[in-house]
């Protein structure tokens, strides 16, 4: 059930288990060398597994510019506003300069950008969730009015909302569909739960989420 992964080669070996197809990197995971060498394991098994970066790791490939170069349309990227900004630093840049004549540049913009430069699905969380696949295909997954959710701004949610995506992939689903579904599930959950949530809430949600849908 459960196998350590020293450094680099150890999750090489790890991967060589051909029932692995996705794979989840960052949460809780640093930035140093041994991190970086993890991503670039990773990145390599192109073709073979499909691959979340969320937290550290968005920093990694920020740090990288190899590592970044050899992202692919398997990967999902899955950044808040502090991250992106450290990804697309330009992009981000251009999305908060003040407007002085329409049309106005927007997060779908930002994100569509994001997603052809990297060459893989960008998920621009937040309220307004953006996702972008390289073609240009763009989706919104809106927490507002009656679907308003606030309390998912707490601790480790985005790293359950990577989670939910990396099962999505490996039960088959495309890079933007997981990253679609997954935003959907993640705020469904938190509002079957309410106020008080914290991140360690929500994938106890998803069997009465599933229930509500007749899964």
């Amino acid at each position: 059930m459960l196998r350590g992964v020293a450094d680099g080669a150890g999750l090489a070996g790890v991967l060589d288990d051909g029932r692995i197809t996705a794979l989840c990197l960052g949460p809780g995971m640093g930035t140093g060398d041994r991190e970086a060498g993890l991503v670039g394991v990773a990145l390599g098994s192109r073709g073979s597994t499909r691959l979340v970066l969320d937290a550290d790791a968005l920093t990694i490939l920020s740090l990288h510019p190899d590592l970044f170069a050899a992202l692919h349309e398997g990967c999902v990227l899955t950044p808040h506003a502090g991250e992106f900004a450290r990804l697309f630093p330009d992009i981000a840049e251009k999305l908060s300069a003040p407007a002085t004549k329409g049309p106005a540049y927007s997060k779908v913009d930002a994100t569509r950008e994001a997603a052809k430069r990297a060459g893989c699905v960008v998920l621009y969380k937040g309220p307004d969730t953006v996702i972008a696949e390289p073609s240009g295909r763009c989706a919104i997954n809106s927490a507002h009015y009656d679907r308003a959710a606030p309390w998912l701004a707490t601790a480790g949610s985005g790293d359950v909302l990577a989670g939910f995506i990396t099962g999505l992939l490996a039960r088959g689903f495309s890079p933007f569909d997981a990253a679609c579904t997954g935003a959907w599930l993640h705020v469904e959950c938190a509002l079957s739960f309410g106020p008080g949530l914290i991140a360690e809430d929500l994938p106890e949600e998803l069997p009465k989420v599933f229930r509500a849908l007749g899964l």
